[in-house]
This record gives structure tokens, sequence and C-alpha cells, in this order.
């Protein structure tokens, strides 16, 4: 976040730059409000860029296997320009070049469940999905498992067949 803040002051100082010499190879004929108001284009420009981009430059950096479950759009009211066209601000994937499988429970499968958010760091829960029971538990400190690998005293929560992660993991 601060990089970005610093890039756009960069900017817009680069673009007030380009406005001066400009106005000095014109002989001063720009009008005065030129300068700011081609630097505050340009940081804004330079924002709005970076809002939209995120996620496709996200997603390009993430490792093979990283499969994108849920996408959230964004819309706020001091980014008007979201109203017309909303950006992603956050999304939840799963990592199954990760996922573990026990052969004495083939239908219960581990997997890391990543959640990324615009300014903040990225977060990862291991989840436990029943492909034929239709459930899933986040796996947390204290998760036991028994002799023959099923989890002992997890909150297993009933899911829809149609859920993102259900269909990623089980298909």
């Amino acid at each position: 976040m601060f990089l970005e803040l610093i890039a756009t002051f960069v900017i817009g100082f680069g673009v007030a730059g380009v406005v001066l010499l400009l106005n000095r190879i014109s002989g001063g004929r720009l009008p005065r409000a030129m300068l700011p108001i081609a630097a505050g284009l340009a940081m804004i420009g330079f924002t709005v860029w970076s809002e939209y981009s995120w996620y496709d430059r996200t997603v390009s950096q993430l490792p093979e296997g990283v499969e994108i479950l849920v996408v959230h759009e964004q819309q706020t009211f001091y980014q008007p320009w979201s109203y017309v066209k909303p950006f992603v601000s956050r999304f939840l994937a799963v990592d199954l070049a990760r996922a573990m499988r026990n052969d004495t429970q083939p239908d219960q499968v581990i997997v890391p469940l990543v959640s990324m958010e615009r300014w903040q760091f990225g977060s990862e829960v291991p989840v436990a999905v029943d492909c034929v029971g239709s459930r899933r538990a986040d796996l947390a400190d204290g998760i036991e498992f028994d002799e023959v690998g099923a989890l002992v005293d997890a909150d297993w929560i009933t899911v829809e067949a149609d859920d993102p992660l259900l269909e990623a993991v089980c298909t």
C-alpha cells in the first residue's frame, strides 16, 4: 500500500514535470491550471488502473494448481467509477496441488483454502472436504485423527452439492 502511494505521487510529479516542460517549449502559452489538472488526472488514472488490475496481477502470480473459487466485486461511494464497473477486492481460492488424501478415508480430502484481499496479507486455512457427505470442516489446532485417519473432533458444515469448494476438490 505504501509503495503504491509513493508510486502515485511519483507519477503526479512526473506528469507535472512534463507539463512544465511543454509550457516552457510553448513559450508559456499553456493555462496555469494545466499543471494541477494533469497531475491530478494522472494520479487518479494510476489509482484506477491499480484497483482494476490488482486481481489479474495477483492471480498471475499464484502457483500452478490454485483454482479460484469465489470472487468478490466491490463498489464504493468514494470511487464513483466502481459503479460503472465494479472491481475485484478479494477472492477465495483452493490449492489443489497441495491436496492431501488418505487411503483409508478416500472420500475425504484436506486442502489449503487461500483468502486474498486487496491491501491485506493473504491467509491460508486447511479445510477437510467430505466428498460423499457434502460437507467441510475448517481444521484448527487441536484437531485429532483416529487410527484409520478419520477426523475425531471436526465441526463439519453441510454444504450444497454445487458449492464451489466441493466441486473443485471432488471432481
